[in-house]
């Protein structure tokens, strides 16, 4: 799931990425060109509730690509994402 809010002091939008509480095991982290496909940047941490997430600010306006990388190189897409392509997963702000 994404969730998209606005960012404080209109700095942006800040994007939070939440994988359910199953799904995957393992690290996880959150890729794209928000932070230059660098792999672990952005790891998903564990909540009080079960869930992982990560969050990032971005300009308004910019279309996030993106995938998430669990371990062993395992690399998935979000299906909640405005459209997935063979390149990742993309979200329009």
């Amino acid at each position: 799931m994404i969730k998209q809010a606005r960012a404080p002091k209109n700095a942006g939008r800040r994007l939070t990425f939440v994988l359910p509480a199953d799904h995957p095991a393992g690290t996880v982290s959150v890729v794209g060109t928000f932070n230059d496909w660098t792999p672990g940047k952005h790891v998903l941490r564990r909540r009080a509730n079960g869930t992982a997430s990560a969050a990032v600010t971005v300009p308004e306006g910019t279309t996030v690509h993106f995938r998430y990388l669990g371990e062993n190189g395992a690399w998935f897409d979000e299906p909640d994402a405005d459209v997935i392509t063979s390149e990742g997963s993309l979200v329009h702000l």
